[in-house]
């Protein structure tokens, strides 16, 4: 399958942003989904829920991307800034790398499909400290307390 179209950004004042998180617990283990979409007009759509079946962390991402862009579809969105912490899912979906994951493979195909209804979609990775509410949702749906905020390295001055 060839990986979705990405063209340039939408006029802000069609633009919807998503952002994304899916946790395993364990890994593999029951999968938390968590969503944040934002629409153009300062609408917000929260989702926290647990996936039907039980997978590694890469499933769960996967599950979670898929599940933002069903909400986004839902809202009438056609036009998305996707954001996400997982290397995997957000390389897989571009069509960047390829798995020979029998369970992973039909996942990715399914969400690019999922992706190709939208008139555009860009994908970009975060790094975790700047996806927090979709983080904080994935861990609840598990259950779980949100990761400690990561504190900036203290970087010391030179002598000269």
């Amino acid at each position: 399958m060839n990986p979705p179209a990405s063209s340039a950004p939408a006029d802000p004042a069609t633009l919807w942003r998503i952002w994304f998180d899916g946790a395993a617990h364990p890994n593999p283990g029951r999968i938390g989904l968590g969503a944040v979409l934002l629409g153009p007009a300062g609408q917000r759509v929260d989702f926290c829920g647990l996936a039907p079946d039980h997978g590694c962390n890469n499933e769960a991402e996967l599950l979670a991307v898929a599940k933002a862009l069903e909400l986004a579809r839902d809202a009438g969105a056609r036009h998305l800034l996707v954001h996400g912490d997982s290397d995997f899912a957000v390389r897989h979906l571009r069509g960047e790398a390829h798995t020979d994951v029998a369970r992973l493979a039909p996942l990715i195909e399914r969400t690019q499909r999922a992706l190709a209804d939208f008139a555009s979609v860009q994908l970009q990775w975060v790094p975790r400290h700047r996806n927090p509410d979709a983080d904080r949702l994935s861990r609840a749906a598990l259950g779980l307390p949100d990761k400690p905020a990561l504190r900036p390295v203290a970087r010391r001055r030179r002598r000269h």
